[in-house]
């Protein structure tokens, strides 16, 4: 299956090339086992795990069908539904969408809660083609006379278990009963329980099953690890981890744990941003923004908010708090190893969670290597994490913000630690020791927000090749250690393209 292409499995030459285009040339497996059918009409279940390829597996067949009917929408009707848990989600779909729409010349709109619904609400009566929806903010439209779904040729659900998992399967039911009961219909999902099995057997007319790279799978390429730590030292091993080359996403179990632990690494000068519940559309926008640009090295998210995002590049993902179920786990760590890249995931655990994680790990089908720490200057943490440690002044700083407290600077490997892992000391009297400020200040360079590194050439950082941070002034580097730029080796990032068609 992995020798055929996208033309050999019926899509459009145009859509093939757009593909081609942004380096997705060969088809996954749960793209290659579903879009023969889907292309032909037929309704489909996919079963596949977080990354496999699942967005291209029904916007292929979407764009390629509306495409082939050339009929105009009507004001307020769509032509083609994609239902999704979260705003994220949508908004990263309709991204993977945009070039295949524009080539086929069709119109799309997203629709969810979280901003006013005027833009959206002129978007329908304008006519649209495809709507991306979560479904609470399409409910309300539709109520309030905006919107009909009796016009719908193609419905999509999009990480039905995780619709489940949020109590938003009723509402989905509710829409789907709207659409016409001879329109094609898709539906996937990472697993298959009996609230989905049930979905199933109410709207999927004949449906052909596929699946590849279940959730139940975890994938060869990414590594599973268990850190046995004392609670005092969970911070510094977080510190350390996450100021190693590459993007980190760090997953909490509530969104004050996510608010408090960006705030720490931050201040610790680890580049990071939240991502939770209680955000407001535009904090949630700008932080992503922030981490898919670089600006942030570090997501700290809570399960619900971080489902179904995709970001390209992601080398580790840690479990600072395990989850209490093995679905999130799964779900958590599909954030990495995306689409045939490698990847590694870190729990953190401590003494009264062992139990626990021991439990877990078993339901999610996985064999993790556990290492008991008694610091955060074990030497497993650099074979986790390759790569010259970098902290920023101030961590991450929003455009007109205020930077926060904490100190920057560059670690030089093993050498530049300290006990607790929180900053290795710098030159100057301006770093920390232990965790604190030595000398109680910092250098001009730490004032400023600056990056610090050593004197020499090639001092910044590159991630993926295309991001560098600039040299600090000269004496307020690292200490230990010579020649500022991390070798090309110690990357832990990945080609943009490999990731680009698990979407």
């Amino acid at each position: 299956m992995s020798a055929q292409t996208f033309a050999d499995l019926g899509v459009p030459t145009a859509l093939s090339t757009i593909l081609a285009n942004l380096g997705i040339e060969t088809p996954t497996p749960i793209q290659a086992a579903t879009l023969p059918d889907s292309l032909a009409g037929r309704d489909v279940l996919g079963r596949g795990r977080t990354g496999s390829g699942k967005t291209y597996a029904f916007l292929l067949p979407m764009v390629a069908r509306l495409d082939a009917e050339r009929r105009a929408p009507r004001k307020g009707a769509p032509r083609a539904l994609i239902l999704a848990p979260t705003r994220e989600l949508v908004s990263q779909i309709e991204a993977s969408l945009a070039p295949l729409a524009k080539s086929a010349g069709l119109t799309t709109l997203t629709i969810f809660g979280g901003v006013g619904q005027n833009p959206q609400v002129q978007g329908l009566r304008r006519g649209v083609d495809i709507i991306l929806a979560c479904p609470g903010r399409l409910e309300d439209l539709i109520k309030q006379g905006h919107c009909s779904l009796s016009d719908i040729q193609i419905s999509v659900l999009d990480e039905a278990d995780h619709m489940a998992d949020l109590g938003f399967l009723p509402g989905v039911r509710r829409l789907l009963k709207q659409t016409p009961r001879n329109g094609q219909r898709l539906l996937f999902s990472a697993t298959l329980d009996n609230a989905i099995d049930t979905l199933v057997k109410e709207f999927l007319t004949s449906p052909v099953t596929h699946q590849a790279d279940s959730a139940q799978s975890p994938v060869s390429q990414m590594s599973h690890h268990v850190l046995h730590i004392d609670r005092a030292h969970r911070l510094g091993v977080l510190v350390d981890l996450a100021s190693a080359p590459g993007r980190t996403v760090v997953f909490t179990r509530t969104k004050h744990g996510a608010k408090a632990l960006a705030r720490q690494l931050n201040s610790n000068g680890v580049p990071a941003v939240d991502l939770h519940g209680n955000l407001s559309q535009n904090a949630r926008t700008r932080n992503m923004d922030a981490f898919h640009s670089g600006k942030a090295h570090t997501l700290v998210a809570t399960d619900v908010a971080a489902r179904g995002i995709h970001v390209d590049d992601v080398a580790l993902v840690v479990h600072a708090d395990p989850p209490t179920e093995h679905k999130a786990y799964l779900h958590r760590s599909g954030r990495t190893a995306r689409a045939g890249a490698e990847g590694t995931v870190v729990t953190l655990m401590t003494d009264d969670q062992v139990r626990d994680v021991r439990a877990l790990t078993r339901a999610a089908g996985i064999k993790a290597t556990t290492t008991r720490l008694s610091g955060s200057s074990h030497p497993v943490l650099t074979e986790l994490a390759p790569g010259e440690r970098l902290l920023v002044a101030g961590g991450y700083v929003p455009e007109g913000g205020v930077p926060s407290s904490g100190g920057g600077g560059r670690r030089g490997g093993q050498s530049g630690r300290n006990g607790s892992g929180q900053g290795g000391s710098r030159q100057g009297g301006s770093g920390r020791s232990g965790g604190a400020r030595s000398g109680g200040a910092r250098s001009g360079a730490a004032k400023s927000g600056a990056t610090t590194s050593n004197g020499g050439s090639g001092g910044g950082r590159s991630r993926g090749g295309n991001r560098s941070r600039p040299n600090g002034p000269s004496g307020a580097g690292r200490s230990g250690g010579s020649g500022g730029g991390r070798s090309g080796g110690a990357s832990r990032g990945h080609s943009a393209a490999s990731f680009s068609s698990g979407r």
